[in-house]
């Protein structure tokens, strides 16, 4: 199936910048993945962004961060290009993404105060005026003369290796790195010729472009990444058109990748720069439509355009040239060829869990982005017997498992024993502001169905159900149930799943007690709390959200804040009694273990789950392997070899929470790299 409007597509219709001819509209911009090998985009790097170019991308930009100096640490694990050892991979980079008719692009910088001292080769940062970044706890030298004229020499140096490399052009990052810095008034506090106008502001910039393009000539593209509006005092909105408009007229860029708000606190990166679920759609277009009306060059941008229909308006209503759909190809980096197939229902959703700003460049929910040279984006079909597999549990494992395995062409058969699949998904997205977590389910359920899985609903099966399907292969991804431990007075909490599934009404007062670090027990408060309840939160870790990333972290802390919910760290939950009318709940603190009592109406506990895996019990004994995953095996995405247990006819896997109490990305990965092999 093709998709017959494709020539009329504005996504389709081909981009020209000077000699480059852009095949289409669609790119990634540059990020920091996480995947260099001592500072080099090696054989993993490689093939993370060959997927995307095989997907059909027109331009994949690469290198988020590169350090052109010694004084820019690696701070998030970036490239370095101030070596000229990068130059043969970058060659073998060019050859391999060109190889795909795609343009190859990298970002250079110098991260000036957005960095940390106590790394790499323990120099100080600097920056225009010593003003210390909250985010990397920086205090930065002011820059001299001398070092400016430094740094200049360094940015050509590292653009000459990117020319020599074989790439199509760079940007250089100017949305809170040094370039950035000088821009913003609230970092450049200067009263020479580098501070105070827009016009001395602006100053080092020139210079370093100007320095780019005597090392790099007229037949490679140069442009910047640049913040077009901060906040708290950093850069206007007016003033960053100015400053755009004297690139332009300097001839300093050959375009302009816009991004918004600044990168100094967890906060400003979760909702002013990098969105995630918290924040809408495509939510700085119309500050991008305002600077592509004050310029003339052809514009970049991204910032949670996840679906294609938000991704054509934006070219089709000429808000964007190009339009970066970053996140979006993390988790599917088959977009482009969906569309022209007419599969645009069939793409994977991003839906902005910032996973892959977390445990990078890792998709919540696309395990196979950065495994590369591990695991298939694309899974082909077995080559193999066609084999029956059972799997047991409708969770996000068991429905990855039999996605996976009917990709490969087996026949699946899913029991799910409650209505719906989805599992403890469909708990976490009736929490607020993560509601959008139930694409995982929705985007799984359809694809089961466009595959033709035999999904069985209300169907609790135990072991003897399972044999009648006369399976080959046993996949047991059943979950599992709330966790107490040892808490004396169990009987008197609740768990999340309680609270959230609906099953008891808020009381006036509620202790939810978090042991894990993870969402459900800050969902809940917030869920809670906003429905009426006086929350106390307490927690054993020493910050909230201990297992979040930073775009989770500040926005749950922020919520908490919000209404007003007190947070008490440090402390075990012991037990839970019964007074009169309350209940008493009595904790220890774990630095001093010094008692603390804390009265509710409702105590909620999380601690994980325990697995319910009774069929797997139920099912080991007699399996051709004993229920046993061969590790080595697993981790190389190999036929589990087994060897055979008397009778058995059938091989018997546990994932996901049958197995213990994680992620929702392990368990999907669990059941990718099961399936995958079969």
């Amino acid at each position: 199936m093709t998709n017959s409007n494709i020539e009329n597509d504005p996504l389709f219709q081909p981009l020209t910048i000077k000699h480059l001819t852009l095949k289409n509209r669609i790119m990634s911009t540059s990020h920091a993945s996480g995947m260099d090998d001592d500072g080099m985009p090696a054989e993993r790097y490689q093939r993370y962004h060959e997927e995307k170019a095989k997907g059909g991308l027109a331009l994949t930009m690469f290198g988020g961060s590169s350090n052109v100096a010694p004084d820019s640490p690696s701070v998030f694990g970036q490239l370095r290009v101030d070596d000229d050892r990068v130059i043969p991979y970058l060659q073998s980079f060019s050859e391999r993404i060109h190889a795909q008719d795609t343009a190859l692009m990298c970002q250079i910088t110098h991260l000036g105060r957005r960095g940390d001292a106590t790394v790499d080769y323990w120099l100080p940062t600097l920056a225009p005026s010593p003003v210390r970044e909250t985010l990397h706890r920086s205090i930065p030298r002011e820059i001299g003369e001398d070092d400016i004229k430094r740094i200049v020499k360094s940015f050509g140096a590292a653009a000459r290796r990117c020319y020599e490399g074989g790439l199509d052009g760079l940007e250089t990052h100017a949305g809170a790195h040094l370039i950035g810095q000088f821009f913003s008034p609230d970092i450049n506090r200067r009263s020479d010729k580098y501070g105070g106008s827009i016009e001395n502001r602006v100053r080092f910039a020139l210079m370093v472009h100007e320095e780019i393009r005597s090392s790099v000539g007229e037949n490679f593209l140069v442009g910047m990444r640049m913040s077009i509006h901060e906040d708290r005092g950093g850069l206007s909105a007016e003033d960053a058109i100015e400053i755009a408009q004297i690139l332009e007229r300097e001839g300093a860029i050959d375009f302009l990748n816009c991004v918004s708000g600044r990168m100094d606190t967890e906060l400003a990166l979760a909702e002013k720069n990098m969105p995630g679920m918290s924040q809408p759609l495509a939510p700085f277009l119309p500050q991008v439509a305002v600077m592509k009306q004050a310029v003339s060059l052809p514009v970049f941008h991204a910032a949670r355009i996840t679906d294609v229909a938000t991704a054509r308006y934006a070219i089709r209503d000429g808000i964007l040239d190009m339009v970066a759909m970053t996140r979006a190809h993390i988790a599917d980096p088959q977009i482009v060829n969906k569309i022209r197939r007419g599969e645009e229902d069939r793409i994977r959703p991003c839906f902005g869990a910032t996973h892959c700003m977390h445990k990078k460049p890792s998709c919540i929910h696309n395990v196979a982005a950065g495994r590369e040279t591990e695991l298939p984006q694309v899974i082909e079909p077995t080559t193999g017997t066609i084999k029956n597999i059972v799997v047991v549990g409708g969770g996000p494992a068991g429905m990855e498992a039999a996605r996976v395995a009917a990709e490969r062409g087996h026949r699946v058969t899913l029991l799910e024993a409650t209505p719906q699949l989805g599992g403890q998904l469909q708990l976490a997205a009736r929490a607020g502001w993560r509601r959008d977590l139930i694409s995982v389910v929705d985007w799984r359920v359809a694809e089961l169905d466009h595959l033709g899985v035999e999904v069985r609903l209300n169907n609790y099966a135990d072991g003897d159900d399972v044999l009648e399907l006369s399976p080959d292969v046993v996949i047991v991804a059943s979950g599992g149930l709330p966790n107490f431990g040892d808490l004396e007075g169990e009987q008197n909490c609740l768990s999340t799943w309680d609270v959230l599934g609906g099953d008891v009404e808020p009381a006036r007062r509620v202790l939810v007690y978090d042991g894990t670090g993870r969402h459900e027990a800050l969902s809940c408060a917030e869920f809670l709390a906003a429905r009426g309840a006086a929350v106390t939160l307490a927690t054993i870790d020493d910050q909230v959200g201990a297992e979040l990333g930073y775009g989770e972290r500040p926005v749950h802390r922020k919520q908490l804040y919000q209404l007003n919910v007190p947070v008490h760290l440090d402390l075990m939950l012991k037990s839970v009694r019964r007074e009169g009318d309350s209940l008493v709940a009595t904790l220890t603190n774990d630095l001093t273990d010094a008692p603390v009592e804390i009265e509710a109406d409702q105590v909620v506990v999380e601690r994980g789950t325990y697995p319910l895996d009774e069929v797997y019990v139920q099912l080991k004994e007699n399996s051709a392997n004993r229920g046993f995953t061969d590790i080595e095996a697993l981790l190389q995405v190999r036929p589990q070899p087994f060897e055979v247990n008397g009778d058995g006819g059938y091989r018997l896997y546990r994932v996901g929470d049958a197995v213990s109490s994680r992620s929702l990305h392990a368990a999907l990965l669990d059941a990718f790299r099961i399936a995958v092999a079969l």
